[in-house]
């Protein structure tokens, strides 16, 4: 029998649609149900191709005993993160408050009818494990504790929703270029000497770090930057992180040698990536960083897209087995092999031994491509590719979110520069998005492929439209997209801005954003972008409220610029000022081909025949000569 999330388009809330808990999505009828029968509610936030969100399920949300308890003793509420990123947000809030230390998912959270939490907890097992209470133990004593002292709950809730307030008074100071110095250093700092990456283990790729690095070696030349970018893209390309099969990056590894991935595949992953490994081949010329950019591009298009949407997701786990699809057995690929007059080097330079590297078979990855020969590489590919067609492809999750769309369509853009053909490409994905995720100047969040979207955007979805706009006008030099991102940009001042903070959103939960990168730059720190873009190209009162932002952020981006470092390289990029070509179409498409050491370079058609560079404020030089135009912009 299934519950009320039977009703729901959400994939992740229709795989606990059969569960035997009684489960309701966020409403306002399981709020008020609770009121009227005075228990306490619990909520588990999670997303569709969450591993242990689906262990979570098999172990407890399945099991009958805990189904019952919870039935008769509790309102349960399910919540996609994906499709309300402000509830998320806030209970992620919550349980880093009362544990002193990052969440994540699933998230599971008990509180009082009135939405005051008093417990949380990530995973739950279903009987004391992994040095955790059991979720039958668990459930008891939350639910004693309810009907024996319901009001010392809540007091406990109200104090930690109270220390979550934001503080009146805003800790500021001054921005100065001591910032690149102490982002160099920071990098430096976390950086893994032997391995590549940041920090241990788990690894995740940390693509706005490398970003900034990339910029920060373009305005300095440091050398040491230079070797920990293309250090830590080689090891994440020729590690397990990579799928070298079908192309696309998974979530992070497991460990500190990036061998073994948490196999899920999202589209803001490899987003970001596609940039970062674009920005590198631009800036050190190594083939191999275009060719993976170029994988990622194809994989995306071809497996996680359809009608020129791309989805959100694909599992990690086949058949409740985590990454079956992906790795290989040593038998299955010497036998296909030896078939198709391949010898064993081949085998090993693949990384497929008789002992495996992931529960006793192997995920493919190169040990060195220097010496591989490469034809059998590419048969080798195809045969390893054609064994997993005969293979269930693990669940895609076919949410379209507008935020994560439009890093895919920025990022696209941005291979176009590179790679002309992904311009075209690009436009499409974009014109799809916007016939199906925007109205005027408002814009949608999420919705399945042929639904009609009802969740209004977020700040986020925003922040990534514009920049996907702006990304087209760079590479179109349309001004209509400039037009557009301006539009929007107002929209989103008013919809989200107050005082130098950035709402998450319209909807429940009002939280201001925080400035931090996670899974992905925060939305602030893109909106910062924006309008700095905007200052240069279009009007300069932008800039103020670019700037109001830096300085509400400015005491913890000084001293830690290493957790916020796309907003440290907008802080960067505001002190150091754009450099603006102006010119006609015909010039600019002309120095479109040039890549400029200087990070901060923008085009501007005019209808002038000379060429004009400009900063923010005024223009400072005057050319005829294309060739003079990369000295100039560079010194």
């Amino acid at each position: 029998m299934s519950n009320k999330l039977i009703d729901e388009e959400s994939p992740y809330l229709l795989q606990h649609a059969n569960n035997p808990v009684d489960w309701y999505p966020w409403s306002e009828e399981a709020f008020e149900r609770a009121k009227s029968e005075n228990r306490p509610i619990f909520l588990s936030i999670g997303y569709s191709s969450c591993h242990w969100c689906h262990v979570m399920e098999r172990e407890s949300f399945e099991n009958d005993e805990i189904a019952k308890i919870l039935n008769e003793n509790f309102i349960s509420i399910k919540v996609d993160k994906e499709e309300r990123p402000d509830i998320d947000k806030h209970f992620q809030e919550v349980y880093q408050k009362m544990n002193n230390k990052a969440g994540g998912w699933p998230l599971s959270i008990f509180m009082t009818p009135q939405k005051t939490p008093f417990y949380s907890a990530t995973y739950i097992p279903p009987i004391p494990n992994y040095g955790r209470m059991g979720m039958k133990e668990l459930l008891k004593i939350i639910s004693d504790s309810w009907k024996k002292d319901s009001k010392t709950l809540e007091e406990k809730g109200q104090e930690v929703l109270n220390a979550m307030e934001p503080k009146s008074r805003i800790e500021a100071t001054k921005i100065d270029e001591r910032l690149i110095d102490t982002a160099i250093f920071q990098i430096k700092q976390v950086y893994d000497k032997i391995n590549g990456g940041f920090g241990t283990a788990p690894k995740f790729p940390q693509a706005s770090t490398l970003e900034l690095a990339i910029n920060l070696y373009k305005l300095t030349n440091d050398s040491d930057l230079k070797d920990i970018i293309t250090h830590t893209l080689d090891s994440m390309m020729m590690g397990g992180m990579y799928d070298i099969v079908e192309g696309g990056f998974y979530r992070y590894s497991t460990d500190d040698i990036f061998l073994i991935p948490h196999f899920e595949k999202m589209t803001y992953d490899n987003a970001q990536l596609l940039k970062v490994y674009i920005k590198a081949y631009k800036a050190f010329k190594i083939q191999r960083y275009k060719d993976i950019a170029i994988e990622i591009a194809n994989f995306m298009i071809e497996k996680m897209s359809s009608n020129n949407l791309f989805f959100s997701a694909s599992d990690a786990d086949t058949n409740g087995i985590e990454g079956e699809y992906f790795i290989y057995g040593y038998n299955e690929v010497k036998e296909r092999f030896e078939k198709e007059g391949l010898g064993n080097s081949i085998i090993y330079d693949l990384s497929i031994t008789k002992n495996g590297n992931f529960d006793g078979k192997s995920i493919a990855r190169y040990r060195d491509l220097s010496l591989m020969n490469k034809s059998e590489a590419i048969k080798a590919i195809s045969i390893l590719k054609n064994i997993r067609e005969g293979r269930e492809y693990p669940f895609i999750d076919k949410k379209v979110i507008t935020s994560w769309n439009s890093m895919m369509i920025t990022a696209l853009f941005e291979l176009a520069s590179i790679e002309n053909k992904y311009e075209e490409i690009a436009i499409k994905y974009l014109k799809a998005l916007t016939d199906k995720m925007r109205e005027g100047v408002k814009l949608h969040h999420s919705s399945m492929p042929k639904n009609k979207p009802k969740i209004e955007g977020f700040l986020e979805d925003y922040a990534y439209y514009i920049e996907a706009l702006l990304a087209a006008f760079n590479a179109t030099l349309d001004e209509s997209y400039l037009i557009e991102a301006t539009a929007i940009t107002n929209e989103a001042v008013r919809l989200f801005y107050k005082e130098g903070r950035w709402k998450i959103g319209n909807l429940e939960y009002k939280n201001f954003v925080n400035d931090f990168d996670s899974s992905y730059p925060s939305s602030l720190s893109i909106m910062v972008e924006n309008l700095l873009t905007i200052r240069s190209l279009s009007e300069i009162v932008y800039e103020k409220f670019a700037f109001s932002t830096l300085q509400v952020q400015s005491y913890n981006l000084m001293r830690q610029p290493i957790s916020r470092p796309k907003l440290a390289n907008e802080a960067i990029r505001y002190l150091k000022d754009d450099k603006i070509i102006k010119s006609n179409i015909e010039n600019l498409n002309k120095i479109k081909k040039i890549e400029f050491n200087y990070p901060f370079t923008l085009l501007k058609p005019t209808n002038d025949e000379d060429i004009q560079i400009c900063n923010s404020k005024s223009c400072f030089a005057s050319v005829g000569n294309i060739l003079e135009v990369k000295n100039l912009v560079d010194s």
